[in-house]
């Protein structure tokens, strides 16, 4: 149930009255500023305990929260406070330590979809960024219940969380990497590829981007998957960012050197990816002045594949539609303008108010022994300096 709040516009009343300019500063009486002070304190959340209130919620068992008329959706709810909390890093390492970390764990095996959804949701924002949290979610089995709700889940927003969760988990963490390679779940990414959910396919496609980009010897495992049929397949689908994922998978595969695999050859000799890419030229091509800006990585990306299969300048590039004209040149730089430090300005304005001189510099004064005598001719002229000072 939610509490009864202060009386904001009593409050924001008698801020106006205060501060409106029209009356001179007083001080405040006790009266007031007690009134005041328990206003403010009245919206003041104590972060940690109110985690501590929503983990005995969830530590409550399903049936017993229906019985107390606790709705799926009052659970979501409470979820999304959570998130709230958790955004903090300090806040979601605490999440372990207050016993929060298992129940959430343990929604994401709950009855129902959109808590298994927000569950994952949740997870994703604490060990995003956070290697103690990534740790802490392996130590707890956090994988498992994510991979089952990825590869199984019947509802695909559910399976689309789960793998964000799963994304933001194992990146820059090798022991994550190692156990995801374990549990088949190259498998899993290229069975996502063939769902028709967008949303789902772009999340395993950045996914599949990331770890083949940071594991260069994966290419040889996506590749005896299948892999580069999926990927062309995707390559002309409707959806931009799809397309421009499915490329970037494709190129990382024709870079790859390392292995004998007949992975990264098959890709460079594969007409039909010729033919793909001969398409998306065309289409490109045809595309108006405002979608050409749009599509600026997929350009790229056509010209970078085609330039690596087959070891020549796409009609891309040959068209000028690689790099558009300005697309190259440097920001202006707003920042030294506008937020330009003290000293730089003091500097500039300095050297704007001295006036150029066209007078030649007189040289400075140089103090000590002159140089050695070089030659007799430079011996001679001291002689008769001598002889003239002497004759004086």
């Amino acid at each position: 149930m939610a509490k009864e709040g202060p009386n904001w516009d009593g409050l924001l009343k008698w801020s106006l009255s205060h501060a409106d300019g029209t009356n001179p500063s007083r001080n405040l009486s006790e009266e007031d500023r007690k009134w005041f002070m328990e206003a403010m304190q009245a919206q003041t959340v104590d972060v940690v305990k109110r985690m501590k209130e929503i983990t005995l919620v969830m530590q409550t068992p399903e049936e017993v929260l229906e019985s107390q008329g606790v709705t799926s959706q009052d659970i979501e709810d409470m979820l999304d406070e959570l998130q709230e909390h958790v955004e903090s890093i300090d806040m979601a390492n605490d999440l372990h330590s207050i016993g929060g970390l298992v129940p959430l764990l343990g929604y994401l095996k709950n009855s129902h979809a959109n808590i298994r959804a927000k569950a994952a949701e949740v997870v994703s924002t604490i060990v995003q960024n956070n290697p103690r949290s990534q740790q802490l979610v392996m130590e707890a089995n956090g994988l498992e219940p994510l991979l089952s709700n990825f590869t199984s889940d019947s509802d695909v927003t559910a399976r689309t969380k789960a793998l964000g969760a799963i994304s933001s988990l194992i990146r820059h963490n090798k022991p994550a990497i190692a156990a995801f390679r374990l549990a088949n779940g190259y498998a899993a990414l290229r069975d996502a590829l063939s769902s028709e959910s967008v949303r789902f396919q772009r999340k395993a496609l950045n996914l599949i981007h990331y770890l083949l980009h940071e594991n260069r010897s994966d290419c040889n495992v996506v590749t005896e998957l299948g892999f580069p049929r999926v990927l062309m397949h995707l390559a002309s689908s409707d959806d931009g960012e799809v397309r421009e994922g499915a490329l970037r998978g494709l190129l990382e595969l024709a870079q790859d050197r390392t292995g004998e695999v007949a992975g990264s050859s098959s890709i460079e000799d594969n007409e039909k990816l010729k033919q793909i890419l001969q398409e998306r030229i065309k289409g490109i091509s045809s595309m108006s002045p405002e979608d050409l800006g749009a599509a600026k990585e997929e350009r790229q990306l056509v010209d970078s594949l085609w330039n690596t299969c087959y070891n020549e300048p796409s009609a891309l590039r040959e068209k000028g539609l690689v790099v558009l004209p300005g697309e190259d040149a440097l920001p202006p730089d707003v920042a030294s303008k506008h937020f330009e430090p003290p000293l730089r300005a003091w500097a500039a304005n300095r050297n704007e108010d001295s006036k150029p001189s066209n007078e030649k510099k007189q040289a400075p004064l140089l103090l000590g022994l002159g140089p050695p005598v070089q030659n007799s001719s430079s011996g001679g002229a001291m002689a008769g300096e001598e002889n003239r000072d002497t004759s004086a």
